[in-house]
């Protein structure tokens, strides 16, 4: 049996996180300050550090490695957590989506209208036909 992991849990104090990134403590408060990787904190101010705050400290000094300023490693996670944040949206509109169809099939039908409006239709039916010949001329 395994047991699911929360990866925004803090669970790790400055110096388990910090040797688990590979990085000096110091490095992880510097980065505190400048806002790369903000950690949770406790009641008594100290700062916890998630699974999540570790891997984006890894990704920190991946992306420093190759040569990217700390701006533009900024850039990057916060491009990176937006990306993530709207796949999670995402996901939740199409499980909504998904259920109201189950619930409720066939309950919205759409048709474009003669003004080019939407115009609702029961469901089973169709629109009319036009056979209408129009000339447009410029």
């Amino acid at each position: 049996m395994s047991i699911p992991v929360n990866e925004e849990a803090p669970l790790f104090a400055i110096a388990v996180a910090a040797e688990l990134a590979e990085m000096h403590p110091q490095t992880l408060r510097q980065y505190d300050r400048l806002g790369l990787v903000i950690p949770k904190r406790t009641a008594g101010k100290s700062r916890r550090y998630s699974l999540r705050d570790v891997m984006q400290l890894r990704e920190i000094a991946r992306l420093g490695a190759e040569g990217i300023s700390l701006e533009g490693i900024r850039r990057i996670l916060d491009l990176e957590n937006l990306n993530q944040q709207l796949a999670t949206r995402v996901r939740e509109l199409e499980s909504a989506l998904a259920d109201e169809l189950l619930t409720r099939p066939g309950r919205r039908v759409f048709a474009a209208g003669t003004e080019g409006g939407a115009v609702s239709l029961r469901s089973g039916s169709r629109t009319q036909r036009r056979t209408e010949v129009v000339v447009w001329r410029p």
